[in-house]
């Protein structure tokens, strides 16, 4: 088969289309016949040469695929050879084929396309288990996502407004506040000459946000406590804006407030396996109901990984972009 190779960290152009050995389905994993990739900033940093997979994962990039399953490992049931399915990777998406444990595969939902398929697995897991949960939001609570625009951003609108959430946004243009704006976000704040923390100020009556769902980091968190509301809670998923901040922990115990930070890729598998399940149980019925949809901004051949690299990383996209295997 062919894959996306990273024979040396570096540019977009380190991407390079090779042949390499087929995978192999093992004990309880199924073997799927990739259709197409997305393209997250996890796998810029592993091009970089800055994350690596997690051992025993494939060495190349690629956090979810989809595609139809075309050999079923040794112990796996409920799944069968045909089946079109997207999956949650901690590697591998960019290729012709990936082996998958079973308990990370999910079945394509009603009226989304097997390609655009590939925008879900990552991007769903993350939001559901970030927001929901561990911050457990609420009806009628306030969420401000950062990066409103982006893959985990234009679903975290999507999911929030679902389940009866105010949703605050922030974006670096007009247009992509917007864009957020027709996906149902209600707060629209652009970071260049806006101040979040008192704009979602104003817009909650000075109560500030119930949850933030924050790709920042470091330059974002004192900001970020500043706008949690009383028994706030704030998850860090990325660190876009440095690594290391100071945390005011008496802001934090004057609001009851929490900080959690998590990443999904190096989780073992029982506890992949049960954000996935719970990610069937409680979104597949609002995306097969049509109330949720992938947002994808553009789909490019897989073997011009390179291109989408350098979209992604120039920020002009909204939503996902995805890999076609050509």
């Amino acid at each position: 088969m062919h894959a996306i190779t990273i024979p040396e960290p570096g540019g977009p152009e380190a991407l390079v289309w090779d042949e390499v050995p087929d995978p192999v389905a093992g004990e309880g994993e199924v073997l799927v016949e990739v259709v197409a990739g997305a393209v997250n900033r996890a796998d810029i940093l592993q091009r970089q040469g800055f994350y690596n997979p997690p051992p025993g994962a494939s060495p190349y990039p690629g956090l979810e695929c989809s595609g139809r399953i075309a050999e079923i490992g040794p112990g796996v049931s409920g799944w069968a050879v045909g089946d079109e399915v997207c999956a949650l990777l901690a590697g591998g998406g960019y290729a012709e084929k990936v082996a998958v444990p079973a308990g990370q595969l999910l079945p394509v939902p009603k009226g989304v396309s097997l390609t655009q398929a590939a925008a879900l697995p990552e991007v769903v897991c993350t939001v559901w288990s970030n927001v929901f949960m561990v911050s457990h939001l609420r009806p009628g609570e306030t969420l401000l996502v950062h990066g409103g625009s982006s893959g985990i951003g234009t679903m975290a609108i999507q999911l929030a407004k679902a389940v009866g959430a105010k949703v605050a946004v922030t974006a670096g243009s007009k247009e992509k506040l917007d864009r957020c704006a027709e996906l149902g976000a209600d707060i629209l704040v652009n970071y260049r000459d806006q101040d979040f923390v008192a704009e979602v100020k104003k817009a909650t009556d000075g109560a500030g946000a119930d949850v933030i769902l924050d790709n920042m980091g470091a330059k974002y968190l004192d900001r970020n406590v500043q706008t949690l509301a009383v028994n706030g809670r704030l998850a860090i998923i990325g660190l876009q804006g440095g690594v290391k901040g100071e945390l005011n922990i008496g802001a934090l115990l004057a609001k009851r407030a929490a900080v959690s930070a998590t990443s999904l890729r190096a989780r073992p598998l029982g506890e992949k396996a049960a954000i996935v399940a719970a990610v069937r149980e409680h979104v597949w019925p609002l995306l097969d109901a049509g109330h949720v949809r992938p947002v994808v901004d553009r789909e490019m051949p897989m073997n011009d990984a390179a291109g989408a690299h350098r979209v992604l990383e120039e920020s002009g996209h909204v939503g996902k972009v995805l890999l076609v295997v050509p």
